[in-house]
């Protein structure tokens, strides 16, 4: 009898466990999400350090692209380098985001850019991205971003 009792309750125990797994994977994807839509709306004002505070302030923040640069500082003066005016930044979308948690802490976001620029800005730009993130005190950061 204790037996079926025991193999009950750790039934149960599971059924309650799947769906609070899910909701955790929700509310990551969700702040993921989230965070990277603030990104837009920060780049589209201007405002690189905005834009900025999605990336982990540390000096293990990458960035891979035609050069790899280390440290948030880095990532941030490329940032203000290659994108000094509004012609340059011109207006940012992303598109067919996705997210996939690697466990509680850390998630891979893959998606696709789009810049709408002017031809003395550059003309448009499109690519690819892959973000790595790490979940902390802070929320969720960027810590590896590799765009082509």
């Amino acid at each position: 009898m204790r037996w079926k009792t025991f193999v009950l309750w750790c039934a149960l125990a599971g059924l309650w466990l799947i769906p609070q797994r899910m909701i955790f994977a929700q509310d990551s994807e969700s702040a993921i999400k989230h965070v990277l839509m603030r990104q837009v709306e920060a780049w589209n004002r201007g405002d690189i350090d905005g834009f900025m505070e999605g990336y982990q302030n540390s000096p293990e923040t990458t960035f891979v692209g035609k050069t790899v640069h280390h440290g948030w500082q880095q990532v941030q003066e490329r940032y203000k380098h290659d994108y000094a005016t509004k012609e340059s930044r011109g207006t940012l979308e992303f598109s067919e985001l996705t997210v996939r948690l690697l466990g509680a802490d850390y998630a891979v976001t893959t998606g696709k850019y789009h810049l709408t620029r002017s031809a003395a800005g550059g003309g448009d730009a499109s690519g690819v991205f892959s973000l790595v993130w790490q979940n902390s005190k802070d929320g969720w950061k960027i810590i590896l971003d590799h765009t082509s």
